[in-house]
């Protein structure tokens, strides 16, 4: 058999969120950054608090109740908000561990922005200094463009996906080995099991090992992350 995996099950990546609060945006709602993911699938496990989600794509503007206990999920190309109504943590469970880390998210900025790499590029990044009101302002940018996007309708939201593309489109070589890494490997770690399982041969059994990824803090698009980087983990079962 192949060697201990190291990757989180099925190529996945798990993080706490602390849905922001407080400093409420020019709409009048407190919480997170609007934004997509042009290749992985996000989800939603609430574990305290209350809010919302809203969510934009092709079929309109929705809002979804988030209560502990709630779990929901959302693919490529849904425009998503947190939108937090008292305490709101959330369990973030993505597709395509180390995708999103490598920007596969795209920020809802006006359409001159998002159009613009290098504008896009110095509105996204956060500075090392003074990030608590680099969070506010990119977050307001943010809002300012997905409500043109709800405003706009199908034509604006079309215009925002051709841009987000483009944006990320020279990153899908380094996207493809990250994702041959994660979950390609862990498919095909699967069949092997799966192919041994029926010939009888029990033989991984003895590669089982325990993995640990300590939690790292880190500002993110919605809130404050308690985030594991689980493409690294700690091995505490000898091979």
């Amino acid at each position: 058999m192949t060697a201990v995996p190291g990757a989180f099950p099925g190529g996945t990546s798990v993080s706490r969120l602390s849905v922001y609060s407080g400093n409420a945006c020019a709409d009048g709602l407190e919480g997170g950054t609007p934004h997509l993911h042009t290749a992985s699938t996000e989800a939603y496990v609430v574990i305290g608090g209350q809010g919302a989600l809203q969510t934009l794509d092709a079929g309109g503007l929705r809002e979804t109740e988030l209560l502990p206990g709630t779990t929901v999920w959302f693919t490529p190309g849904t425009i998503h908000r947190a939108v937090n109504r008292g305490g709101l943590e959330v369990v973030v469970v993505m597709s395509n561990a180390g995708l999103p880390e490598a920007g596969d998210a795209v920020m809802t900025f006006p359409p001159d922005v998002v159009a613009d790499p290098a504008r896009y590029r110095a509105a996204a990044t956060l500075p090392s200094a003074d990030v608590e009101e680099a969070v506010r302002r990119r977050r307001e940018l943010a809002v300012e463009g997905f409500s043109r996007l709800v405003d706009g309708g199908p034509g604006a939201l079309r215009a925002f996906y051709d841009s987000a593309v483009a944006l990320v489109r020279d990153r899908v070589g380094e996207w493809r080995g990250i994702w041959e890494r994660t979950v390609a490997e862990e498919t095909r770690r699967t069949s092997a099991v799966l192919d041994a399982l029926e010939r009888g041969d029990g033989g991984h059994l003895l590669d089982a090992a325990l993995m640990e990824s300590p939690t790292e803090e880190r500002w993110g698009m919605c809130g404050h992350l308690r985030a594991h980087d689980v493409t690294n983990p700690i091995l505490h079962t000898p091979t």
